[in-house]
């Protein structure tokens, strides 16, 4: 039993540390040797979900390598996954943001006050911006830890379909998984970010012309 874990455990670590010094696409064919084995492939994703953050790397890879995985019923691992992968970048910047009277942190704070913790996370995310920049707007707003969580999951969910989508099909993983989204479908969750968004600061606004 413990030669199988040492064994284990080895394995994970050399994928690991190959992932750091690949490039997503090298990612996507690595993991593909691996796919044959769902439980040991479960553990490198979770362990690649852990580090992503300091690599930069798009949570997409993180739906598409699910997909191609673990097929349609992946969708809940893989929007876990995506999930967690935002709490380090989210952590430090909530530390980091101190008493929270910079000029940055006081901005935010005003549009999550108008707009409210989930529902600002999940728009920001619905927005093809970098998913680690809105964990750090949030972490620097004050957003609590229960409703960035649940504005992530809300808001990442639409990108972990579609990217679940594309790693089912291995020809399109194969022809390039992460720029295999259809840019219609981010212009309608960019629309409707912008639409979650606009009517509370709208209101906002208007309250604080009145006073």
């Amino acid at each position: 039993m413990k030669r199988r874990l040492v064994a284990g455990s080895t394995v994970l670590a050399v994928v690991v540390a190959g992932f750091l010094i690949t490039s997503p696409e090298a990612v996507l064919d690595e993991l593909a040797r691996i796919a044959a084995r769902p439980l040991r492939f479960g553990l490198v994703l979770l362990a690649l979900a852990a580090v992503r953050p300091f690599l930069a790397w798009p949570t997409t890879l993180l739906a598409v390598a699910v997909g191609y995985g673990y097929g349609w019923p992946g969708v809940p691992f893989g929007l876990l996954l995506v999930t967690l992968t935002a709490l380090p970048p989210y952590w430090l910047a909530l530390v980091g943001r101190g008493d929270g009277e910079g000029r940055v942190a006081r901005v935010g704070e005003r549009v999550v006050s108008a707009t409210g913790g989930t529902r600002s996370v999940a728009a920001s995310r619905l927005l093809p911006a970098p998913s680690d920049a809105v964990s750090v707007a949030a972490g620097v707003a004050g957003v609590g830890t229960a409703p960035f969580l649940l504005g992530t999951a809300l808001g990442e969910l639409p990108w972990v379909v579609a990217g679940v989508a594309v790693g089912v099909s291995a020809d399109r993983v194969a022809a390039g998984g992460l720029s295999g989204l259809d840019p219609a479908l981010l212009v309608g969750m960019a629309a409707a970010g912008v639409l979650l968004l606009a009517g509370p600061l709208y209101r906002g606004y208007r309250e604080q012309s009145a006073a």
